[in-house]
């Protein structure tokens, strides 16, 4: 008898970038949602891997490459034709960001026109990319991929540095490692590292970070599924350096903890701390016990809004809120920020960083550290939110950081985009007045 079951054929790394595409642009979908969903179809980590940086330069890229499109077709392709236009995204991607051979960009891209039900376009398709291959894709300003709202905020807020935090959103970003300090010394990973032949180099300001020359898949770095090392960017590491030392046995409490990186350093640098991380989503509270697992940290993890009232009051010898905003400091890692971000957005961002910072407070101990972090790089979610803060809040004190950790704005410390080959962050670190 014969066999009539499908025959399912492998799918390829840009088809699979062209279903992501599709839905970050066109669907208004999340692209970490998308990649967490599509890229296990993919068993090859190195079709994997080209996937993601198909996706990325392309959300990086994509205003030079609509705007190529506008002058060299008729009828461009919109959102109703949304798999052809991300099709043609990827293949100026191919030839321009990443550089790729053109034959065979042009050949593998042409026969994804087949794979995703488009192959009356091949023609079309193959014609668009020679002549991309031929003339090259116009330059445009880096700032034009941004909506004109944020990047009129970027400008009154950082008129000086504007120009190069727009740069450096839209570059790749670098890969930066945390040693786990519990299993072995930054020095001896490090060699670790050069066994393996990945390059790397170890940065001075930061007590457990290493930067690797060029990404490569977690599978690949020595000990990974050991808890040896995480990935965590360099800004997010200097939370644990903004705290100052604490106390024996200390209580401390990450309230918006996913996925669970500044809980994780804390309690590698603190083994002797009884840390609680909490987020209000339990899907990301499960990820992080499973990274906590890994990394083999008794962390206790609870599904709680930060909002509500802590179960005991003033039982906490430290409180970190790394909150929710705008991510405008970390375009380069979620390019899609800038397609879903509203202005309408950041008033009640700033509304819920303040509820939190209030709510919080009244669990901190006399004497005790809050500190507050963001990825954002807008005043009105950094230092105007301190300084309200300040003033609302008699028995808080901002305490000084130092150069480390970015510009002085008077009430925090603001890195921005790209400076250290960093993050853009925020610190404040403020401590409560015994009464």
């Amino acid at each position: 008898m014969a066999d009539n079951t499908p025959v399912r054929h492998p799918r390829t790394a840009r088809q699979v970038a062209v279903q992501i595409l599709d839905a970050v642009l066109h669907q208004g979908r999340s692209l970490k949602a998308e990649l967490d969903n599509r890229l296990p179809s993919l068993t090859d980590p190195r079709e994997r891997a080209l996937t993601e940086a198909l996706v990325m330069a392309v959300l990086r890229q994509r205003h030079r490459y609509d705007t190529a499109l506008q002058n060299w077709m008729a009828r461009p392709p919109g959102a109703r034709d949304g798999k052809l236009r991300a099709l043609l995204h990827i293949g100026m991607a191919q030839l321009d960001a990443l550089g790729l051979p053109p034959h065979a960009a042009l050949s593998a891209t042409v026969e994804t026109t087949r794979l995703i039900g488009r192959a009356h376009q091949a023609g079309l398709v193959n014609a668009v990319l020679r002549r991309a291959q031929r003339e090259g894709i116009p330059d445009a300003p880096a700032e034009s991929v941004w909506p004109e709202w944020l990047r009129s905020e970027v400008r009154r807020a950082w008129p000086t540095q504007a120009d190069a935090v727009f740069a450096a959103s839209a570059q790749p970003a670098p890969m930066w490692l945390r040693v786990n300090r519990r299993k072995q010394s930054r020095h001896d990973y490090a060699e670790q590292l050069t066994l393996a032949g990945i390059a790397h180099h170890i940065p001075d300001m930061l007590a457990d970070a290493i930067c690797l020359a060029s990404p490569c898949p977690v599978g690949q770095l020595p000990g990974f599924a050991d808890g040896q090392v995480s990935i965590q960017d360099g800004s997010a590491q200097g939370l644990a350096d903004a705290l100052p030392e604490l106390p024996a046995h200390a209580h401390v409490l990450d309230a918006c903890a996913a996925p669970g990186g500044k809980a994780a350093h804390l309690a590698e640098r603190h083994p002797d701390a009884h840390i609680l991380a909490c987020d209000i989503d339990p899907r990301r509270v499960r990820r992080m016990q499973d990274t906590f697992a890994r990394l083999g940290l008794a962390i206790e993890c609870r599904c709680h809004d930060g909002r509500t009232l802590p179960p005991a009051p003033a039982q906490w010898d430290a409180i970190v809120l790394d909150a929710p905003c705008s991510a405008s400091g970390i375009i380069r890692r979620q390019p899609d920020v800038l397609l879903h971000r509203r202005a309408s957005d950041i008033d009640a961002l700033v509304r819920l960083q303040a509820e939190l910072l209030d709510a919080l407070w009244l669990g901190l101990k006399p004497d005790g550290i809050l500190l507050y972090a963001t990825c954002s790089i807008l005043p009105r979610e950094n230092a105007d939110q301190i300084a309200a803060f300040l003033a609302r809040t008699p028995d808080a004190r901002l305490e000084p950081l130092d150069s480390r950790f970015g510009h002085d704005t008077g009430h925090g410390w603001q890195r921005l985009p790209g400076e250290s080959d960093m993050d853009g962050f925020f610190y404040a670190r403020l401590r409560r007045l015994p009464s």
